[in-house]
This record gives C-alpha cells, structure tokens and sequence, in this order.
C-alpha cells in the first residue's frame, strides 16, 4: 500500500486551494478525455502511474508540482505557470514597496 509522506503545508491548505486543485483536475481531465487520451496513454506522455494521474485530476494536493507541469506542457499551457505570481501584479507587494518608499521620503 501507497503511503505518502504528511506535509504540514497540506494540513493548513485552506479550502479555497483546495477547491482550485480540484478545479484544475477537472480541467485536466476534460481536457484528456476530450483529446480522446486514455489514463494509460496520457500517464505515459507525463511519465507518471495510473493511479498519480487519476489523483491529479481528483485535485490531490499530495501530487508535485512537476506531475502538473508536465500536464500542462503536453496541453502547451506550460507557460502558464511562469505568469503565477508575477512580480509586476502582485498589487499587495506593490502597496509595500509604495508604503516603504513613503516612509524613506519622510
């Protein structure tokens, strides 16, 4: 039996991410099935199991980052992952680096 390591990072996961990697698994999948791409054949493309691919598309937090990657590759949304957290639009970042620099000035 398959027993994977606790994170404490997946133990105070708030529901809101939780419900957004469900939601991606379900893009996945749709997006799988209607390729006409069977489980087996798209774990091979990924180079992942069976059974890692359907807990990706079931929205399972414990699947790394590179199973999603490779996902997102074979349905050339790669790219995507590099727009995540963009420096010039993270708006609350800004608001500090405005704050700090109003401070420096007083």
């Amino acid at each position: 039996m398959f027993m994977s390591k606790s994170s404490a990072s997946l133990d105070i996961l708030p529901e809101t991410a939780v419900s957004a990697l469900e939601t991606l698994g379900s893009h996945l999948r749709i997006a799988r099935e209607r390729r006409g791409d069977s489980l087996k054949t798209m774990a091979a493309r990924m180079g992942t199991s069976i059974p890692t691919l359907r807990r990706m598309e079931a929205g399972d937090a414990r699947v790394s980052i590179g199973v999603y990657a490779a996902a997102l590759w074979i349905f050339g949304k790669s790219e995507t992952l590099a727009e995540i957290l963009k420096p010039g639009d993270d708006e609350y970042a800004t608001m500090l680096d405005v704050n700090r620099a109003s401070r420096k000035r007083a």
